[in-house]
């Protein structure tokens, strides 16, 4: 098989192509802006571009398929090729059903969560060798790449809700039709795409209904929005909760009424190495998915506790005695207030300096930023920055700090919109070493250096 990738540089899209490198296709690829991971990664492989930029030259008649990305434009001169030669062209989505439609499919979406919970899902089921495919949005310890393609019976796919190409505008997950679908929850996000919050949870209808008939529907029970789609599924219903947990000189345990290894009746806590009820709720739509591929709870709670989280999920940077310096990806509204409950939950007796950048589109729209207000306030030390040439660049309306104030509604808040100033306000807070940090950022914070003022306290 010869495939060429349109935007290869893309984190899912560079991780698709190295599997199906694997697989021994022949793989080419281009574009325009190819950045680290990606970079090297391709590098190494011999997948990098010869030169940068869109060449149609690449676009031959004996390509079996041409993969396109999000990154690409509709006028892009390759896809134009690609299209007047009659080519077979693929979203990233399209191709990975087209390689599972014979797979039991277990697709994880919800605006908050998904990566967290899919990443459980494969470390349970690779904790006892369980055969199986992947496609997730994060790099996992102990996964070389973050897609996978075989002979597996199942495949587990993280179902995002955004398009999926230029010239495929269907959510992604809406092209995987689950045997087993999780929904997490549903929190307004994509306003480029998605204007109104009725369109956006419209989305998540049509994925329920696209359910493989007898299939498993396994939801959130207290998220509002799910509770009423819930019954659109043609497939068995499964509501789940926040298991019973506490929290123990900044441990977490689950605590269950039954000891699986003793077979008897018990109070025992189960140590675990994520925290914060986001996650337990995540861990159990996770342990869910496995009773429904037959794995025993005594297997899941076992294999669970080695678990340590996603990439720059709650990532812990530096940890002393007296602080803790966090990372995480959230940067919607419900990632940011659960990401920092969590921290202060797992924390009480700590106080919480948490640091925000607007960075997406969603983010950065003066219409969507009310929709922040109250989810830093758990903080007891809030800073949010952005960076005004982004919004320039997204060509979206200018934002004034007074206007993030204001939809923030945090006492102690400061915002900031030079990130030299943010980062000499960071180094004064972790060299004082009485606080946790938390930073959250699905961007690069205008270039700051993060790990240059960490290694600077340690020094």
């Amino acid at each position: 098989m010869k495939i060429h990738f349109i935007a290869i540089g893309g984190a899912l899209m560079h991780n698709l192509a190295l599997a199906l490198q694997q697989k021994g296709y022949t793989i080419t690829g281009s574009d325009d802006e190819i950045y680290d991971p990606s970079y090297t990664r391709l590098k190494n492989a011999g997948l990098l571009p010869a030169k940068m930029g869109w060449n149609i030259e690449n676009i031959k008649r004996d390509l079996d398929a041409v993969i396109v990305g999000m990154h690409a434009r509709p006028n892009n001169p390759e896809l134009l090729k690609a299209q007047e030669l009659g080519l077979t062209i693929y979203s990233y989505p399209e191709y990975i059903y087209l390689q599972s439609q014979h797979k039991k499919r277990i697709v994880v979406g919800g605006s908050h969560g998904k990566t967290t919970t899919t990443s459980m899902i494969m470390h349970i089921l690779k904790h006892y060798n369980i055969d199986f495919d992947y496609a997730v949005g994060a790099q996992l310890n102990g996964f070389e790449l973050m897609v996978r393609l075989s002979d597996a019976p199942i495949i587990v796919i993280e179902g995002d809700e955004y398009l999926s190409s230029p010239i495929d505008i269907l959510p992604k997950f809406l092209h995987y039709h689950p045997h087993i679908a999780v929904l997490t929850g549903v929190a307004w996000d994509h306003i480029n795409v998605f204007p109104t919050f009725k369109k956006y949870k419209k989305q998540f209808k049509k994925f329920i209904k696209s359910i493989m008939p007898n299939g498993t529907l396994i939801y959130y029970k207290k998220d509002k929005h799910l509770k009423k789609m819930a019954n659109l599924a043609p497939a068995q219903i499964i509501a789940y909760d926040t298991p019973a947990n506490d929290i123990q000189e900044h441990q977490t345990y689950l605590r269950l009424d039954y000891n699986y290894s003793l077979k008897a009746q018990t109070d025992v806590g189960i140590p675990l190495q994520i925290f914060g009820k986001h996650n337990l709720q995540n861990f159990q739509a996770a342990r869910l998915v496995c009773r429904e591929l037959g794995l025993s709870d005594g297997q899941i709670l076992e294999a669970i506790q080695a678990f340590e989280g996603a990439a720059k999920r709650l990532e812990t940077l530096a940890k002393n005695d007296q602080q803790v310096i966090y990372k995480d990806f959230a940067h919607a509204p419900s990632k940011v207030k659960a990401t920092i409950n969590a921290v202060k939950g797992q924390y009480a007796d700590r106080k919480l300096i948490a640091v925000l950048e607007l960075h997406t589109f969603s983010s950065l729209n003066i219409d969507f930023l009310e929709e922040y207000l109250g989810s830093m306030g758990a903080a007891d030390t809030a800073y949010v920055y952005y960076n005004r040439h982004t919004i320039q660049m997204k060509k979206l309306k200018d934002i004034a700090p007074k206007d993030v104030e204001e939809a923030f509604y945090h006492p102690n808040l400061t915002v900031f919109t030079d990130n030299e100033a943010l980062e000499a306000t960071l180094q004064k807070d972790i060299q004082k070493q009485k606080a946790n940090v938390l930073l959250m950022s699905s961007g690069n914070w205008g270039g700051m250096d993060i790990m240059g003022l960490i290694k600077e306290k340690e020094a």
